[in-house]
């Protein structure tokens, strides 16, 4: 994360620190490009933060923002400015994460509010090929698929439940799920929109998912019907012009392991251990969909990048290669982003993590 890349690094690039250690590199890149026939323009106003492209606005759809007042976190007010009416959402920022404390979707109508107004962006394919060739086979070029703006993920329930909340969405399952499912695919028309458009797009894998549909958050019931019947078709979209898709779950994924894979991603991830708040055991992991899709992840970082010795680092990272390597489809990573790690714990990481072959 830029935060640990700022404390511990001296700031040094993404590039950089995958070289410092000897890592696989990933250049995580998205590109947004205006469709000028139908009024869209990209937002004179919008500076693109960590992971974020270039947004694209209308006259119908203008995003304002304005700093608030706070003694602890940065805490900006965003106005999503329509014909109809005004949404509003607020997020509070420290130095290393941002979060919602006021949800954008507070009434049931503003969904036909979005789905009248909000922008469909498509991918800037000139840019991220520009960005391929500049990169060459130095490493992965990763995307995304098209998330809210200002804030949001890829999922399409993922995305849901950041605009309205989770306990809110999951509560509307039960009390208005007709309501859930047009939500769901306002969300999913917009994200088709940019999917197809990615054809010819020289990305090597477009993530897809979110935490939110994992097993520590929600029941099968409510996996089966308002996240595999939207996610999924947008798998197999993406899938037709060319793209790879991981899907990214943090969170619980053994009650889920088959019914993910039926989706039919090309990779998931991030099989994360109880130590961190998830359930993975990873050989049985491995052993019931590992023939299927790549598995990405599984290493618990919180326990093994610090307050450990690096004979222990060594030792996890090996375990880890022995649960799931066998015969190739896994790779080795932290079980998300990290923002805290010790520097010699890294490097026993990555020199253990080349220490594992076949």
């Amino acid at each position: 994360m830029p935060s640990f890349l700022k404390n511990q690094l001296n700031g040094i690039s993404n590039d950089e620190f995958f070289d410092r250690f000897g890592l696989d590199p990933i250049r995580w890149f998205i590109a947004y490009k205006p469709d000028e026939s139908k009024g869209e323009y990209y937002d004179p106003h919008h500076v693109p933060g960590y992971l974020e492209p270039h947004r694209i606005s209308s006259d119908n759809w203008r995003i304002e923002h304005e700093l608030l007042p706070d003694p602890q976190y940065e805490t900006v007010r965003y106005e999503f400015i329509t014909p109809k009416k005004t949404l509003t959402t607020v997020l509070q920022s420290d130095e290393h994460t941002s979060w919602v404390v006021e949800r954008l979707v507070k009434n049931k109508s503003d969904i036909d509010t979005i789905a009248e107004y909000a922008t469909k962006p498509k991918c800037d394919v000139d840019a991220v090929n520009q960005e391929a060739q500049a990169y060459g086979e130095r490493g992965m070029i990763r995307g995304f698929v098209n998330f809210f703006d200002v804030y949001g993920q890829p999922g399409c329930w993922q995305d849901a439940s950041v605009l309205c909340g989770i306990e809110n969405l999951i509560l509307a399952t039960f009390e208005d799920p007709e309501w859930v499912h047009t939500f769901l695919k306002i969300l999913s028309d917009r994200k088709r929109v940019f999917i197809q458009s990615l054809k010819g797009a020289r990305y090597d894998v477009v993530e897809h998912g979110g935490g939110d549909a994992s097993s520590t958050v929600i029941s099968p019931a409510i996996f089966d019907k308002f996240v595999a019947p939207y996610d999924a078709p947008l798998i197999e979209l993406a899938h037709s012009v060319g793209q790879r898709v991981v899907y990214h779950t943090c969170g619980g994924m053994m009650p889920f392991l088959e019914r993910l894979a039926e989706m039919k991603p090309d990779a998931m991830e991030t099989f994360t251990p109880e130590g961190m708040g998830g359930d993975t055991i990873l050989a049985e992991a491995k052993k019931r969909i590992g023939d299927r899709v790549c598995m990405i992840g599984g290493f618990d970082q919180f326990h093994h990048l610090k307050g450990c010795t690096p004979e222990e680092t060594r030792r996890a990272v090996r375990k880890c290669f022995q649960d799931a390597g066998e015969g190739g489809g896994y790779i080795l990573s932290p079980s998300d982003h990290f923002f805290e790690a010790q520097i010699e714990l890294l490097e026993a990481f990555a020199d253990e993590a080349r220490r594992c072959v076949y």
